[in-house]
């Protein structure tokens, strides 16, 4: 699927999935209000963004889409200014997603 970003085609390729940029890893508050410092040492952490683009061979990924991922597993992109992610779609670990409802698990695993 191309997808427009900020005026620029983009075309993906194969089983490619890109995403809008998570944001910098900083500050956080848990859902008791806790601030959490960025320099606090956390074990693994997935992290959450947004489908903007699928190439052809993806089957489960579609644009509109939030997807959880490793971050370590990701190449980093930077498209007129703004921050993507680029990825295999096996590197997704589950989607969110309004059509989720339509099958068994909603997981792409």
């Amino acid at each position: 699927m191309a997808e427009e970003t900020e005026g620029n085609p983009i075309k993906m390729l194969h089983d490619r999935v890109l995403v809008r940029g998570a944001g910098p890893d900083g500050d956080r508050t848990s859902t008791g209000g806790i601030l959490i410092p960025a320099t606090a040492q956390v074990g693994r952490r997935l992290q959450w963004a947004a489908v903007v683009g699928t190439g052809p061979n993806v089957r489960t990924v579609e644009v509109g889409d939030q997807v959880l991922f490793e971050p370590e597993d990701r190449a980093n992109v930077e498209i007129q200014g703004e921050e993507y992610i680029l990825m295999r779609e096996r590197d997704v670990h589950a989607i969110a997603s309004g059509r989720n409802g339509d099958s068994d698990t909603g997981l792409y695993l």
